[in-house]
């Protein structure tokens, strides 16, 4: 299942999903759940999938904080964050380290995902990491002239 979610085979996933003894919720060696990869690597359908399913947990994190929300803005995906964003049980807040979704967005530059976040108005966009960095530190130290201008 880890497999086709990463890969984006959403017709394998389901064919899949209606197997007694796949649990969609079995994470990886490194903590990572078919929604966690499906968040991260854009493929949204397949977050649709997912999280159309009661005993997967959006809000799982991986073995060094990360939600699927956060590997979403992270890399940029918009339609994967509206997705889960869809969800009232999202925790947009919810961090590794201090490092909220806003943060990683902030920090690689994705404008786009930074808009919807800041566009909910339950963000703190000011909240730093561990390091007492925030999205706005972040978005200057990697030149992202556009996020630094939202922020």
């Amino acid at each position: 299942l880890l497999c086709a979610a990463r890969n984006g085979h959403s017709e394998v996933v389901e064919l899949l999903l209606r197997r007694d003894d796949v649990n969609p919720d079995k994470p990886d060696r490194h903590g990572r759940t078919p929604l966690h990869c499906a968040a991260r690597d854009g493929h949204g359908g397949m977050v649709e999938i997912l999280l159309g399913r009661s005993d997967v947990d959006p809000n799982t994190q991986d073995e060094v904080g990360r939600t699927p929300l956060s590997w979403a803005a992270g890399n940029g995906h918009v339609r994967a964050v509206k997705i889960l964003l869809g969800r009232d049980d999202v925790d947009v807040n919810l961090n590794n380290g201090g490092r909220t979704p806003l943060w990683c967005a902030a920090h690689d530059g994705h404008a786009g995902v930074m808009e919807i976040l800041l566009a909910r108005g339950d963000i703190d966009p000011n909240k730093p990491d561990r390091h007492g960095r925030t999205p706005l530190c972040c978005a200057a130290e990697h030149g992202n002239e556009g996020v630094v201008k939202m922020l």
